[in-house]
């Protein structure tokens, strides 16, 4: 199943000191989806927010699709909290030893959607058994835990062996991209079979954001 372009800015390259500015530029712009990275600086060597962020969002009035990925050693214990807070997606990781299909039908049974996450070392089987339970497959294009990094070109493979197993079963999850992301890395992960783009720097820091957006439209 092909689906059509979502661009998902990431609030972590936002304005750290005003986030509800970088939210309501995100939606002035008519896009629907905000990605938010939850590190917890043991999964990956950072810290950013937790879920009062999305709550206090919410409250200020945001109705955009809070695509929540969980950078954490534990994903298990939060997901309740993150539903609850708002989190209309939540995507936890394959690599860290938990129970992952109890974690994402809970995901499910909380009224979120449920994606897995795969590290950019981590093969496209450590995730197969998982597709036909999953709303999204995200691929890390960089090492997770801090913006601005390269793309890495490697995980194209990736993505298609993901699109192709999708299509193979008829499956309908979203295949999104984060790390590195801008036009040309986009339509390289486009041309592999992913339709769900995560920008963060790139997104931020485009001096027309309009054009930025309706550039991905067109993927």
């Amino acid at each position: 199943m092909t689906h059509a372009p979502i661009l998902a800015p990431s609030l972590l390259a936002g304005d750290h000191a005003n986030l509800s500015s970088s939210v309501a530029t995100v939606a002035e712009l008519g896009l629907n989806w905000l990605h938010i990275d939850i590190m917890d600086g043991h999964f990956v060597p950072n810290l950013t927010f937790g879920p009062e962020t999305l709550t206090a969002l919410r409250r200020r009035g945001s109705k955009l699709f809070f695509d929540t990925h969980l950078m954490l050693s534990e994903p298990h214990r939060y997901v309740e909290a993150f539903a609850r807070a708002g989190a209309d997606l939540i995507s936890v990781h394959i690599e860290p030893t938990y129970d992952h299909v109890g974690t994402l039908a809970r995901i499910r049974s909380l009224g979120s959607q449920a994606g897995i996450v795969l590290n950019p070392d981590t093969p496209a089987s450590a995730v197969e058994s998982l597709l036909a339970s999953v709303d999204l497959v995200l691929v890390m294009t960089v090492q997770p835990g801090f913006g601005g990094q390269p793309f890495r070109s490697d995980m194209l493979p990736k993505l298609a062996q993901l699109a192709a197993w999708r299509k193979e079963r008829n499956l309908s999850f979203r295949l999104e991209v984060d790390g590195g992301v801008d036009l040309s890395t986009a339509r390289e992960c486009r041309a592999a079979g992913a339709d769900t783009f995560v920008a963060g720097t790139s997104f931020f820091k485009a001096t027309d954001k309009p054009a930025f957006a309706a550039e991905f439209a067109q993927l």
